[in-house]
């Protein structure tokens, strides 16, 4: 008897599930609300874990294939004094994998292309899907609709919605090379640089203000009013920045998590993966790895359980704990990179302290 997914949104973590039960041979349907597949983005940067997630998937060479693995990284101060290095070199040698950075649609691509081998239509674009608990035609469904996931609101309520994290973000890339991460702490500031295929660099700027709240004078004119004093590193990339209308201009999104942790990424036959169970801030660069981990994870239990509810209950028990410990620890990075000048010395010796002696999550 052929067991039947549908999942709701073709974002990383639905699209690592469909793959995963196709390959298995699961009858899978992708349901997205939006008209076509993305085409803009930002950077995603793929630790260890996530890398492993894609070879399970089958599609781990050709994503570093089309990604750029970064030989360094760094925290720096607004003048360009050092705060510390990441063990790049260690981390490799614990996992046997380091970091690679790709962008959003290239990783999307990826994933699509690896669903649509197996038949044509499996991923159906302009259909939302507003109830989950109307989807009764299949096993499982697997909601993967995102930041403001409905079928997060209509499980578990409106005490679970997105809040605004205090902080904005502009973001893009430039005609740059640089090989290495590097992330610069000013103060209530910061300023990011990761690699990116083709010899050209991402970037990203935060700082806190008000939810909504426009540049009075223009997006561009405000990052080199509140960066352009800052280390030449920074400044080269801003020399490059220009304003566009969409394309590979400078581009800025509010920052988001959720306002309380879900008591469960399970509701009935119903799992939530990414964003739409533990949406966090980008502070440690990992939404888009544990919505990958999640996917294979699910996928894996779904094939290797003999009922779809204690498939459901193995995943949430694997997965809950440490998605929403890393929630925490994102939001409280946000709120310690964006701390008062006179906070900011202990805030850079902790950062140094545990660059030193601690291992960041692979």
């Amino acid at each position: 008897m052929t067991t039947r997914a549908i999942v709701v949104g073709a974002g990383i973590g639905g699209l690592a599930a469909a793959i995963h039960l196709r390959n298995s041979g699961w009858d899978v349907e992708v349901r997205e609300r939006a008209p076509e597949p993305r085409g803009t983005g930002t950077a995603v940067g793929l630790w260890p874990g996530a890398l492993q997630a894609l070879d399970t998937l089958g599609v781990g060479a050709t994503t570093r294939a089309r990604a750029r693995a970064a030989e360094h990284g760094g925290f720096l101060l607004a003048d360009g004094g050092r705060i510390g290095t990441v063990d790049m070199d260690g981390l490799r040698r614990r996992t046997g994998d380091g970091v690679h950075v790709i962008s959003r649609p290239a990783l999307l691509e990826t994933l699509t292309s690896a669903l649509e081998t197996h038949a044509d239509g499996i991923t159906r674009y302009g259909e939302p899907v507003t109830d989950v608990r109307e989807l009764t035609d299949c096993d499982v469904v697997i909601a993967a609709d995102g930041l403001n996931s409905p079928a997060r609101t209509v499980l578990f309520g409106d005490a679970h919605r997105p809040r605004y994290s205090g902080v904005t973000a502009w973001h893009g890339s430039v005609d740059l090379d640089s090989p290495g991460m590097t992330e610069t702490w000013g103060h209530r500031a910061r300023f990011g640089v990761t690699p990116r295929a083709g010899g050209q660099s991402n970037w990203f700027a935060c700082v806190p203000v008000p939810e909504g709240e426009p540049a009075p004078r223009g997006d561009l004119a405000e990052l080199r009013a509140r960066f352009g004093g800052w280390h030449p590193g920074v400044r080269r990339v801003l020399d490059r920045l220009v304003e566009t209308d969409g394309g590979e201009g400078v581009r800025r999104d509010d920052l988001y998590d959720l306002a309380k942790p879900l008591p469960s990424y399970v509701s009935g036959t119903i799992a939530l993966v990414g964003d739409a169970a533990h949406a966090m801030t980008p502070d440690l660069g990992r939404g888009a790895c544990e919505a990958l981990v999640d996917g294979v994870t699910l996928a894996r239990a779904l094939t290797g359980h003999a009922r779809v509810t204690d498939a459901l209950a193995h995943y949430d028990a694997a997965r809950r704990r440490p998605t929403q410990q890393l929630a925490r620890a994102a939001r409280m990075m946000n709120r310690a990179v964006h701390t008062p000048r006179r906070v900011a010395p202990l805030r850079n010796a902790a950062m140094r302290l545990f660059l030193a002696y601690g291992k960041p999550p692979a």
